[in-house]
């Protein structure tokens, strides 16, 4: 079973769980409150039929008699649910009220002192259970005191009835008040969530360059820290690019010296009559630069993150300004088919390395002509360089495991160039794949979300 994820779930579960336990609870509490109470007042009715009862007996020559009985018309009824009785103890007589009918109450006995009251259940007429009140009197007779046991009952199943009753009644309500605090429950966890979504807005305006660290306006202190955090390791990965950059520079500025200095003993060979030799030397020194040039790239991607939003026109139109300089593209019509409104978020260097190496690639190989083109869509930017040379064979994808191998191994394009222009695009979540174009020749496919998902290249 997968845990559950939303915090929102989890939370509205959580509040759901309190609320039913603390309803369950209520609702237990409130009928066993109001079932004492009950049962309380039906006590106190009893005591007064005792009372009653106790008025009206009277010990004479004839024996024990009640001048008046209770006036609760249920004594009157048989097996009514109300019932009286005395118990002369003394002279062994017992009087009842016809509710009894022919039955009696079986009272414990239990000692009793006179003018004490005792509670007890009993079984009554027709398997019920009393609540039963019975005190000790002693009355003076002419024969001397008797001790008589007055009791007074009622059916259970009377206070029962009204126990359930209030239950059910209650249910309704209890129900009620749950809905209304489960909505309110809702409203403070959509009000608590508030600051996650606005920080999770910043991020991603942060990812796609509307944005440099995460605003503290307005967040509640218990998020504040999280802020704070983010926007430090925010300041701590610059801090890392700063570094990274730096050692990459250096490193350049480092291999310049010797490569030149091979140049320079290439140029001599080939003074020499070694032509050969010079070619291979050339070439090493060539996949030395190249190879070079793309680790220096790694090393920047592996680090670099999205700096903003960047018009992708003017950059593009560099790139063809210069490649027109080269003896290769001197002779050829370079063409820049991009709305100047066009931005795409990406680092400055990273487009001018992805650019720049599909461009040289197209210029090497065209034979006329070299188009750079970009269309907006609405979740990608797609840039095409096409060119009118030899073309490919197949459609090629870039992926992390083939890296352009049959075009690397066909000599097709600068290998390297392309490697290097593949890890660009996927670093920013973005494709590069190689197709034929419409000029005839190779067209290279470069699509950038418009919200970049960094992934460090392997």
């Amino acid at each position: 079973m997968k845990p559950i994820r939303s915090l929102r779930f989890r939370l509205f579960a959580f509040a759901a769980i309190v609320v039913a336990a603390a309803l369950l609870v209520t609702g237990f509490s409130l009928s066993a409150l109001f079932a004492g109470h009950v049962e309380r007042r039906v006590g106190q009715e009893l005591d007064t039929h005792l009372n009653q009862l106790i008025g009206g007996l009277r010990i004479d020559a004839q024996g024990l008699s009640l001048l008046r009985e209770p006036v609760d018309p249920r004594f009157q009824a048989v097996f009514g649910g109300l019932y009286w009785q005395v118990n002369d103890i003394t002279a062994g007589t017992v009087l009842r009220s016809r509710s009894l009918w022919d039955t009696y109450l079986e009272v414990p006995g239990d000692g009793l002192v006179p003018g004490q009251t005792h509670v007890h259940d009993i079984e009554g007429p027709q398997a019920t259970t009393l609540l039963t009140h019975e005190t000790m009197i002693v009355l003076t007779a002419p024969g001397g005191e008797h001790q008589l046991r007055v009791s007074a009952a009622i059916d259970r199943a009377d206070i029962n009835a009204l126990a359930s009753g209030f239950s059910r009644d209650l249910a309704p309500v209890l129900a009620i008040l749950g809905a209304v605090l489960m909505i309110g429950f809702m409203l403070q966890i959509r009000a608590g969530l508030k600051p996650v979504h606005r920080v999770l807005a910043g991020v991603n305006a942060i990812r796609s360059g509307g944005a440099n660290r995460l605003s503290r306006d307005g967040v509640p202190e218990e998020i504040a820290p999280l802020l704070e955090e983010v926007n430090a390791l925010l300041d701590a990965q610059d801090a890392t690019i700063s570094r990274a950059r730096d050692r990459a520079a250096n490193l350049a500025h480092g291999l310049k010296t010797p490569l030149t200095a091979l140049e320079g003993d290439i140029e001599r060979l080939r003074q020499k009559g070694e032509t050969e030799i010079a070619d291979e030397i050339e070439e090493l020194a060539l996949r030395m630069r190249r190879h070079t040039e793309r680790e220096l790239a790694r090393a920047r991607l592996r680090h670099g993150r999205s700096t903003g939003q960047i018009p992708l026109l003017p950059h593009a139109q560099a790139i063809l300004r210069t490649l027109k300089r080269t003896p290769a593209g001197e002779a050829l019509d370079l063409q820049c088919r991009i709305e100047p409104a066009l931005t795409i978020a990406i680092d400055v260097e990273d487009l001018n390395e992805l650019i720049g190496n599909l461009a040289e690639n197209a210029v090497r190989y065209a034979r006329t002509t070299v188009v750079i083109e970009a269309e907006a869509t609405a979740d990608a930017i797609t840039i095409r360089i096409s060119d009118d040379g030899p073309g490919i064979e197949a459609p090629q994808t870039h992926q992390a495991d083939t890296k352009f191998k049959r075009l690397d191994e066909s000599g097709m394009g600068a290998g390297l160039g392309l490697a290097i222009a593949g890890d660009i695009s996927d670093s920013v979540g973005g494709r590069l794949e190689m197709d034929r174009s419409a000029l005839g020749g190779a067209e290279a496919r470069i699509t950038v979300p418009l919200r970049p998902r960094p992934t460090p290249p392997g």
